[in-house]
């Protein structure tokens, strides 16, 4: 009987359940990332996200299919108490930050802080840079500042454009990938019981108490 391990429900629609967290300040285009992705379309209209939303897609990894959970939270400091109760949640977390606008960029540290307190210690994580169709003149963060904050948290880099679908697949389905890829690990993993040393004494009254339990349950017919 195959091992159902977490994120591995026995259902015949998909293999493997994954949920994933967009984090980031607000106006990053977390909600532009999450339309595109799930819905392949792109709207200018500036809608707030109040508290959290989420979509569903199911997608082909490497001949299994993987449906992902992607929760969308709103990046204000109001509503950042109710984001917090979903990263326990949350296998992978995606961090996006704004290329034109450098205090995103630069609250990245205290996003990455929130995760560190509130995340599973072993949660697969991104960093992504959003708005890379923009005119370069509009830049306030270079593609080498983006990289050089994601090697120093050994973080996986994009930068996307959900206006041109640039990379945002490829951000996504990364993740997922990492992810499936460590449950398929821990499912594999033997279970390793801790030893228990007992002295002689100890040993003794063991075998002892053995002895009984099986005189008295066994004898019977």
């Amino acid at each position: 009987m195959a091992s159902s391990g977490i994120g591995r429900p026995q259902r015949q629609d998909y293999e493997y359940l994954i949920k994933l967290l967009l984090i980031g300040d607000s106006g990053v285009g977390k909600s532009c990332l999450l339309l595109r992705f799930a819905e392949d379309s792109f709207t200018t209209s500036f809608i707030t996200t109040i508290g959290i939303d989420f979509k569903i897609k199911t997608i082909e990894l490497d001949g299994k299919r993987v449906k992902l959970q992607i929760w969308d939270t709103a990046g204000q400091e109001r509503f950042r108490t109710i984001t917090t109760a979903y990263y326990r949640g949350a296998m992978g977390i995606l961090l996006v930050y704004d290329v034109t606008d450098k205090a995103t960029f630069d609250n990245v540290r205290n996003w990455i802080k929130n995760i560190e307190q509130h995340a599973a210690e072993n949660v697969n994580r991104v960093l992504i840079g959003n708005k890379a169709d923009m005119d370069p003149s509009k830049r306030a963060v270079t593609t080498a500042e983006g990289q050089a904050l994601a090697d120093e948290f050994g973080l996986k880099f994009f930068e996307t454009s959900a206006k041109t679908n640039l990379n945002v697949e490829n951000a996504f389905y990364t993740i997922a990938r990492d992810i499936r890829k460590r449950l398929v690990e821990n499912d594999s993993k033997p279970v390793v019981f801790p030893s228990i040393k007992l002295n002689k004494a100890d040993a003794s009254k063991v075998a002892t108490s053995s002895v009984a339990y099986k005189s008295s349950c066994c004898s019977s017919g």
